[in-house]
């Protein structure tokens, strides 16, 4: 039976747009998992690895201090804590391994309509509202703007119609909350997505062995994601045009076809959406029989 020391904790946000994505995505790694009675945990079945389920602000935390060897959690997070750490003296334990192509949203600094604003200086001598004050903090300082931070939880968005700020940074998907608030976005401090962050303390043996297996498997996952398998055949001759249409593939397969010296069978994996215009553009250069097959699972 696995000790709690040998089983692989991964920090997973509790609730929020975060979590589904994550989980299925973990599942999709070949992992099954039942939640634990009082719902904090999600066990492995099939694999020594545990789910925690926590506060996204907890989970770089809980990584860097090596409670979590792994944590699925967003950009603007994982940022947010690393310049905390570094603000107060600390290194930052945790590494950036993956970025996983979900949860994608902004930091944005933002200002009431009919603000006159121009470019960064516009900034100075003013306050912005934000639940983001370290990242907030570092672009000031980057930019050379005097600005003052004002921490603000909950919905930054009302912080200017309160009179307790010029301008607010938050995060931004479609824009529509600010705008239903009046405000408009003037500034983008950072992209963000879920990433995955892993522990940079150092594990035994077999801890090791499982957390590179589960990364080999998050991995060969996410490589997939637009990857197809095409199949075809196609005129000898038009080997050389067939190569170049085929997005983002290695060197195919080229197979003899039984009883046609002058026509050869041609199998690909294409890391790159496969559209209709480029199957008709092979169809153009001579391809028949074109089979287009989604890709569950890769490992390099």
């Amino acid at each position: 039976m696995d000790t709690p020391e040998q089983r692989i904790q991964i920090a997973v946000q509790k609730t929020g747009r975060l979590t589904d994505h994550s989980i299925d995505l973990l599942q999709r790694c070949g992992l099954k998992l039942t939640q634990s009675k009082d719902q904090l945990f999600l066990y492995g079945e099939n694999m020594p690895i545990d789910l925690l389920l926590v506060r996204d602000d907890d989970i770089p935390g809980l990584v860097s201090d090596d409670v979590c060897d792994l944590g699925i959690v967003g950009l603007n997070v994982v940022e947010e804590k690393r310049q905390e750490l570094l603000c107060g003296g600390r290194e930052p334990r945790f590494k950036q391994v993956f970025e996983l192509d979900f949860g994608h949203c902004r930091l944005s600094l933002a200002a009431p309509d009919g603000t006159e604003y121009s470019d960064r200086t516009s900034l100075n001598n003013t306050k912005i509202a934000t639940s983001y004050v370290n990242i907030l903090r570092e672009y000031l300082t980057k930019n050379d703007i005097d600005a003052e931070p004002v921490y603000f939880s909950g919905a930054v968005e009302i912080a200017p119609k309160l009179g307790r700020a010029d301008y607010i940074c938050d995060l931004v998907s479609t824009g529509s909350t600010l705008a239903a608030n009046g405000l408009t976005e003037v500034e983008t401090l950072l992209e963000s997505e879920a990433v995955v962050i892993q522990t940079e303390a150092i594990l035994g043996d077999e801890k090791q062995a499982l957390v590179d297996r589960m990364l080999q498997r998050l991995d060969g996952v996410l490589q997939v994601r637009e990857s197809k398998y095409i199949m075809l055949h196609a005129p000898r001759d038009a080997l050389p045009q067939i190569r170049d249409l085929l997005p983002g593939s290695e060197a195919p397969t080229v197979l003899p076809l039984d009883g046609a010296d002058d026509k050869v069978a041609v199998h690909a994996v294409c890391r790159e959406n496969v559209f209709w215009e480029t199957l008709e553009n092979l169809k153009a250069a001579g391809a028949s029989s074109l089979l287009v097959i989604p890709v569950e699972k890769m490992l390099a």
